[in-house]
């Protein structure tokens, strides 16, 4: 018997690497994939107007609806000429609305070498009706890895958005150091006049994972709070969290200590979500012998209080996690997959993640689906879901 487990465990193992295997190859080239895009951003704005970005076609395109998403306006294109946009794995546009009303939307684009692009930046200020002529935020335009981008507006209307950079890997190949360089970097630029324009991009930490999303929120005076899959000694990837204050000074721990050590990137990023004064509600995606779903909280800068809390069914999938927090009520939201089905399975504490009520499945589609989206207006949540065979899906939660 014990035999047996061992050889159970051992093939386990390598279906889950042949899965990190498969989506290395098959969705890093953002914006190769055939077919019609299924990913899709959504942020409400302050009268309640729910807008969303999407790809179509070589356009990023944002609609809107007045009525929780069950009709939407025409769309626009934001890009007036043709792109590969990123939309596969953990990459896709995104879309912020500003305190002053207007509508931030941020983009890769994926270019002709392998791994490369640029992160595009466009802002309306007329309610969506127009938008202006899109901008790459970084100065460096060297072919190489701008991508993932993503995107936080605080509540002073400060624009702040990171991404994954491998320019600092191209100097270490220069110089022939690049044995010496892991991973990527991460880099980030401002905007402190509502998008007219943006700082020079400056580093945030080096050896961040190549291709899995930036997860961002804002402590109680506006600064970032980043969480991101790090690169640490030993070839280990786990998650590393920042505060990035308002003058850029950097302070970057350590979040997660799971141990996962694989060469290569897991297409898998974190979500985190501000909780009360204590700190940060965080989610996760492990691999390795224990790989799974996982919760956590961050008390101030120190990582969890309490052990790691397990979600979800591993044999499934279960990963790339949205959080949402609203007072002291806590909703966790991740995808799962079993054959042709994909499930939306959502949990939610009522004490600030301290216990969790039983996780239930509450949307089910089959083929292609995007990633779950927890968002609110005022103090109700609502998940949002994109799918090939049931079209978009918005819900309001309890």
């Amino acid at each position: 018997m014990c035999k047996l487990n061992l050889i159970i465990k051992f093939f386990k193992k390598i279906v889950f690497l042949l899965l990190i295997l498969f989506c290395e190859t098959s969705f890093s080239h953002e914006g190769h994939s055939h077919g019609p895009s299924v990913v899709a951003s959504v942020s409400f704005d302050k009268s309640g107007t729910l807008w969303r970005v999407r790809e179509q076609q070589g356009f990023v395109i944002v609609d809107s609806s007045n009525d929780q998403g069950l009709n939407f306006s025409k769309s626009i294109n934001v890009n007036i000429e043709l792109q590969k946009i990123g939309t596969s794995g953990d990459a896709k546009p995104k879309i912020a609305i500003g305190p002053e009303g207007n509508i931030y939307v941020t983009w890769t684009q994926t270019l002709s070498k392998p791994y490369t692009g640029y992160i595009w930046f466009a802002r309306s200020k007329d309610r969506g009706k127009t938008f202006e002529l899109p901008q790459i935020v970084h100065q460096d335009k060297s072919e190489i890895t701008h991508r993932f981008d993503a995107i936080n507006v605080n509540k002073d209307g400060r624009i702040f958005v990171a991404w994954v950079d491998k320019r600092d890997l191209e100097k270490a190949k220069l110089q022939k150091k690049e044995r010496e360089y892991k991973g990527a970097a991460l880099y980030y630029v401002v905007s402190e006049n509502f998008g007219e324009s943006f700082k020079v991009e400056k580093k945030i930490v080096d050896s961040s994972c190549e291709c899995c999303r930036i997860s961002l929120t804002n402590d109680s005076r506006g600064n970032i709070i980043a969480l991101w899959r790090q690169l640490y000694d030993g070839g280990i990837r786990d998650h590393a969290v920042a505060k990035i204050d308002l003058n850029d000074n950097i302070v970057v721990n350590r979040a997660t200590f799971g141990g996962w050590k694989i060469d290569a990137c897991p297409h898998h990023g974190p979500a985190i979500s501000r909780g009360g004064d204590w700190g940060y509600h965080m989610a996760w995606f492990d691999g390795g012998d224990k790989a799974g779903l996982f919760y956590g909280r961050i008390d101030g800068d120190a990582w969890v209080s309490s052990p790691a809390k397990r979600f979800g069914n591993a044999n499934f999938q279960a990963g790339h996690p949205s959080l949402l927090s609203i007072n002291e009520k806590v909703y966790l939201a991740w995808k799962e997959i079993n054959d042709s089905d994909n499930y939306i399975v959502l949990a939610i504490s009522e004490d600030g993640g301290k216990n969790w009520l039983e996780a239930k499945k509450i949307k089910k589609t089959e083929g292609a689906s995007d990633y779950p989206e927890l968002i609110q207006f005022n103090n109700k949540a609502f998940l949002s879901w994109n799918t090939i065979k049931d079209g978009y899906q918005f819900i309001a939660l309890e």
